[in-house]
């Protein structure tokens, strides 16, 4: 048996894979635990989930969006959270006494620790931001962002002589996707495992018997991200669907409050059991978040993808790449372009067949399955704790 200690941000997206890893991981028989803010891991992790805390506190709004959005996340999260959190992750090593870390792409401060204290690790890669380095096609702003890791490195007081991109261990990264839909090759110690899938706690309910085996059904959401531009989108999807009801229904997750005096095929809840839907839908229009999009995928499920910044944009590309989806703009899309686009993939059969083979792939990477024998690995094998430049 080996101990794990999965440090995390307080993002549902970031969240929900390392739940799937870490109850993979109980059931092979190891000890896990989380660092990050309990008040936010705790509601998705669970009562019985062993939680570090590293204590809470306010990052400012993240309204940008393209590049600047790139900046945003960097110096309004990712920079102060690491400072913020790393002493935090240094008391949970001490007492956990893990064998191996699992660290998650946006939270540097535990690569930080492993390294100094030369425990193995592993990056978790739950977004596409900075998997394969697709800035790199922008060198200003990809030499900004090397800068925003070496700045971290240097706040931590670590060697000058011992830096390396701490976005990705050199032992090991496991990314929640896969090679079909990213569309390229990694070196060796990159494991594409596909999506981490977890039986979720405290799921919400949802109506029995409202999902009608003669209507196609639709799920949107914005995700966790989206600011107050979501609301206008979410209000041109209403108008979108609502002369669709002929054909369709559709669950908005949204406070139900934001959208009142729905016809009688839509339904707003504020939470969604989302993995106990996707088998019984057709189409997801989404955000683009990595988790949102591989989990749709994973079920076969086609995308209609309105990405907001971040990895978002990348993402949709892939599904549409993949042929699997068809991307529409966030800010500008009005009803008459979202209806086109569901009427356009529910009425095209190629574009759930594309899925398919998505998820085919992600069944072929392995899942949490792949990721469990991967650190079974990492653990097994001695770390070299001097310096590595070792990146994507």
């Amino acid at each position: 048996m080996s101990r794990y200690l999965l440090v995390v941000p307080p993002l549902a997206g970031h969240v929900n894979p390392s739940l799937g890893l870490g109850q993979a991981l109980v059931r092979a028989g190891h000890e896990v635990a989380w660092c990050g803010p309990e008040l936010h891991l705790r509601p998705l992790l669970g009562a019985g989930a062993t939680v570090f805390p590293t204590g809470s506190r306010l990052f400012r709004p993240q309204s940008d969006h393209g590049l600047a959005a790139v900046r945003s996340v960097w110096d309004r999260f990712i920079v102060p959270y690491a400072r913020f959190s790393l002493p935090a992750v240094d008391k949970a090593i001490a007492e956990f006494r893990p064998d191996a870390l699992v660290v998650d792409q946006h939270c540097p401060a535990g690569a930080i620790a492993a390294h100094r204290l030369g425990l193995p690790w592993a990056t978790l890669a739950c977004s596409t931001m900075d998997l394969g380095d697709p800035l790199a096609v922008l060198p200003r702003v990809h030499e900004w962002v090397l800068g925003r890791v070496r700045h971290i490195w240097d706040k931590a007081g670590m060697p000058a002589d011992e830096y390396f991109d701490l976005r990705f261990s050199p032992h090991l990264v496991l990314a929640t996707t896969s090679r079909e839909l990213v569309g390229r090759d990694f070196p060796e110690h990159f494991r594409l495992v596909g999506p981490l899938l977890a039986e979720r706690p405290d799921q919400p309910g949802f109506p029995a018997g409202w999902l009608r085996p003669d209507r196609r059904r639709v799920l949107v959401s914005t995700g966790t991200l989206a600011d107050d531009v979501s609301a206008r989108f979410l209000r041109a999807a209403v108008a979108a669907l609502a002369p669709l009801g002929d054909r369709l229904q559709a669950v908005f997750v949204a406070p139900p409050a934001e959208l009142p005096d729905l016809p009688e095929h839509l339904l707003a809840q504020a939470r969604v059991p989302m993995l106990d839907l996707l088998p019984h839908l057709d189409l997801v229009v989404s955000h683009g978040g990595l988790n949102t999009v591989c989990e749709s995928l994973a079920h076969g499920v086609p995308l209609v993808v309105a990405p907001i910044r971040h990895d978002q944009p990348i993402n949709a590309n892939q599904v549409e790449h993949a042929g699997a989806g068809l991307r529409i703009g966030f800010a500008r899309a009005g009803a008459a372009d979202i209806r086109a686009a569901v009427t356009t993939v529910l009425g095209d059969p190629g574009f759930r067949v594309a899925a398919a083979r998505v998820a085919e792939s992600f069944a072929r990477a392995g899942g949490t399955g792949a990721a469990v024998a991967a650190l079974a690995r990492l653990t097994e094998s001695p770390v070299t704790t001097g310096p590595s430049r070792s990146t994507s």
